[in-house]
């Protein structure tokens, strides 16, 4: 008997996978997220993070032209932690605060496609965490797991928009869920809030004005000014766009993955450590982290930048 789309998503919940939803591979006509991709890009907005101009991005069949379905599932990693309201404090981005979600996503989708793969002989399955050319929250999306907010972030119903998200492709051909539909409304809270402007119009992210962007990806020797004198105490990605938005007010719920929990230097670091921080010891204090991502001199540039506004 051939397996189903419910069995597929009963096992992903089961193995911890708060959301789960299934899209079709094959592309439709007209594939408006593409085309809002390509837009983006000529524009500029994507920075100097290259990787964007993949045009596998654009095309699930170029990473594997054997995918009939994509498994879209989500972990919601949200903790009430919350940082201290001083402006000698500096901020890191709740994605970083516990161990590493690349390393806990990755296993479950492993767990997930092993499953997947052991049902019936001839299934195959490739998977996918924040480590391939596949839009996540483009697929997300068309798998009914929520919908792309203002901010750019992925926002559900339940969860608002703590989440991490990750694909299985296989080529089984599975029932899809219906895309889920937008409901962000006339709100404009990130868009004000944004203290850069980085989101140039309502879906439209500019990483060049982004907080997020400048702290973690851009390796330059000295941030932007316009940056610079804004972080506000952001060494680390930036949550405002998140922080002010009503689903994440309303509707964010502790994470029961313990691998979330926050490690307890990443929720109250002082700015003055972080801008003396030695090699070593930012090799101590972020093993098993996301945050490894942001190397030692980015750590003192980023910190250093907010003290200067202080002194």
């Amino acid at each position: 008997m051939a397996i189903t789309s419910e069995q597929i998503k009963q096992q992903a919940i089961a193995l911890g996978f708060h959301l789960v939803g299934i899209a079709s591979a094959i592309a439709p006509a007209e594939d408006q997220a593409a085309e809002r991709l390509q837009v983006w890009l000529a524009l500029g907005y994507h920075a100097d993070m290259k990787w964007m101009e993949n045009p596998k991005r654009s095309d699930i069949q170029s990473c594997w032209s054997e995918a009939r379905s994509i498994i879209s599932v989500a972990l919601n990693y949200y903790t009430p932690h919350q940082r201290p309201d001083a402006p000698d404090y500096a901020k890191i981005s709740r994605y970083g605060w516990g161990r590493d979600y690349h390393k806990v996503m990755q296993s479950k989708l492993k767990a997930l496609s092993q499953w997947l793969t052991a049902q019936e002989p001839g299934i195959e399955a490739r998977y996918y965490a924040d480590t391939g050319p596949v839009p996540d929250k483009a697929w997300a999306q068309r798998a009914g797991l929520g919908w792309i907010g203002k901010n750019g972030n992925l926002i559900a119903r339940n969860y608002g928009s703590w989440l991490f998200l990750g694909e299985v492709l296989t080529n089984l051909t599975l029932a899809p869920d219906r895309p889920h539909t937008q409901h962000c409304g006339t709100c404009t809270r990130c868009l004000d809030a944004c203290p850069t402007q980085a989101i140039a119009q309502p879906f439209v992210v500019d990483a060049n004005r982004c907080l997020a962007y400048h702290t973690i990806e851009n390796r330059s020797e000295q941030l932007p000014p316009a940056i610079a004198s804004r972080l506000e105490g952001w060494v680390a990605g930036c949550d405002i766009c998140q922080d002010v938005c009503p689903w994440n007010q309303r509707f964010a719920q502790p994470t029961d993955v313990s691998d979330f929990q926050p490690y307890p230097q990443n929720i109250a670091p002082k700015l003055r450590e972080l801008a003396e921080i030695s090699q070593e010891d930012w090799d101590r204090r972020f093993r098993a982290s996301a945050l490894r991502r942001i190397k030692p001199q980015m750590l003192r540039r980023n910190a250093r930048a907010s003290l200067d506004r202080l002194e």
